[in-house]
């Protein structure tokens, strides 16, 4: 995993910064929406945290490996903007949202995405996603 200045903002955009925001949910505790899961999901895409990807993808639709290490060059995450968050009231949530990246020294991309969570015994799961065009 990549290192983080906890003082700085977290990856995510949260001005409160890494150690407030993503980083207890990368340990371990709970996320208490779908949408914190998928901004903490976003923060381990720019640290590299596989470990806490899979862990935090439901098993139904869980890879076995997602092989960031072997990406070259590795994408460089440049912000987040969340875009819509709802709640399904049934233990169900989508959130949509845009991430906006490069890849070595390339035009800046847009990853577009509505994806769906499930929460399971308190815990919140990425399951899937649709890709959105703009």
């Amino acid at each position: 995993m990549k290192a983080v200045d906890t003082s700085t903002p977290c990856p995510c955009g949260n001005p409160l910064g890494y150690a407030q925001c993503c980083q207890p949910l990368h340990r371990g505790e709970p996320a208490p929406s779908a949408e914190a899961l998928m901004r903490s999901r976003y923060s381990a895409y720019v640290l590299r945290d596989e470990d806490y990807l899979l862990t935090s993808w439901h098993p139904s639709t869980r890879p076995t490996s997602l092989r960031l290490g072997v990406q070259q060059p590795a994408p460089s995450w440049l912000g987040l903007n969340v875009k819509a968050h709802e709640d399904g009231g049934d233990d169900r949530a989508t959130v949509e949202f845009v991430a906006r990246f490069r890849v070595g020294g390339g035009r800046a991309q847009r990853l577009h995405e509505r994806s769906r969570f499930l929460r399971e015994d308190g815990r919140w799961y990425y399951v899937d996603g649709d890709i959105l065009s703009d």
